[in-house]
């Protein structure tokens, strides 16, 4: 059975966390919106080093929807959960969610590494998943096919998965980590600072980020050449929109996926729409207010479609 909700206010919306069953423990998962399963309502799944707090500029311009946030295996409030990781083993604790939570398919958003998360539940779990919004991800990454898989997480996420290996000596020493940032120097906001407060276990002066080091790495090998992910896109059946960054985690003018790597992909998919978010950086796509209503209008324009 799931835990009673916790409620409490974020902003205008109301927030609430609830734990779902799965395999090895219980998923920690947030909700914001109506307190009605009948609502319009969406899954949103975060990145690899991130945890729900990356969705609350999603909540805030989504006031009518209810948006299901969990924390992913090995990350958050759901870090003790056992290995395997990879995504099917997501694809299988998202199922769970939403059966628990929702009453129909719904509309799926994925950011980063939750982007190839929600492609794979799609494809394993059918009848959850209405249609996609891809927020920076969800296509094989674009680095050399010869990396082995510590030389891909050192490509793509660099300073992010060293950072899974350092201690803090307080709240305040992560802060100042995350204000120097590129990505966030320019766009620093209470949320942004609850994410980072939230990204933290231990206690003082021995403060951990909360995502499993090795969960992140079994991850990301599985983002360029993972099996589940290239089936899931040949067999894509659901309408796909892709958001795309123009700059990249560091805020560096190449993001992600360079210019037409995405369109290229969407000739090949008939069901895949690509769109350019001007303006953002990886992060800034959906933890930034500009970002944050693109994709709403998608999300808007998904829900609209059914």
């Amino acid at each position: 059975m799931n835990q009673p909700a916790q409620i409490q206010p974020a902003g205008h919306a109301t927030y609430r966390t609830t734990e779902v069953p799965v395999r090895g423990g219980t998923l920690h998962t947030a909700l914001w919106g109506p307190d009605d399963a009948s609502a319009p309502t969406i899954l949103a799944v975060h990145g690899v080093t991130a945890s729900h707090k990356a969705w609350p500029k999603l909540a805030e311009a989504l006031p009518d929807v209810r948006i299901i946030a969990p924390d992913l295996r090995g990350r958050g409030r759901s870090n003790a959960l056992p290995a395997p990781y990879g995504m099917p083993s997501h694809a299988e604790d998202l199922s769970a969610v939403l059966a628990a939570l929702s009453t129909g398919p719904v509309v799926v958003v994925g950011h980063s590494m939750g982007a190839f998360v929600s492609v794979v539940l799609a494809n394993q779990y059918p009848e959850r998943v209405r249609s996609l919004v891809l927020v920076d991800g969800g296509l094989p990454l674009q680095v050399p096919e010869e990396l082995s898989d510590d030389q891909i997480v050192a490509a793509v996420l660099g300073p992010a998965a060293e950072r899974l290996n350092a201690t803090f000596p307080s709240r305040e020493a992560y802060r100042r980590y995350w204000k120097q940032h590129p990505a966030f120097s320019a766009d620093w906001s209470p949320a942004v600072e609850e994410y980072v407060d939230y990204d933290l276990t231990g206690e003082e002066p021995v403060l951990r980020p909360a995502t499993r080091f090795q969960a992140m790495a079994d991850d990301t090998a599985e983002l360029r050449r993972g099996p589940s992910l290239l089936k899931a896109l040949d067999e894509l059946a659901v309408q796909t929109v892709v958001l795309r960054a123009p700059r990249g985690l560091l805020d560096e003018p190449a993001g992600l996926y360079a210019p037409g790597y995405l369109d290229a992909w969407a000739e090949k998919l008939p069901a895949l729409e690509v769109r350019e978010v001007p303006d953002v950086n990886h992060y800034t796509i959906i933890m930034g207010e500009a970002g944050a209503a693109a994709v709403a209008d998608a999300v808007r324009e998904a829900l609209a479609a059914g």
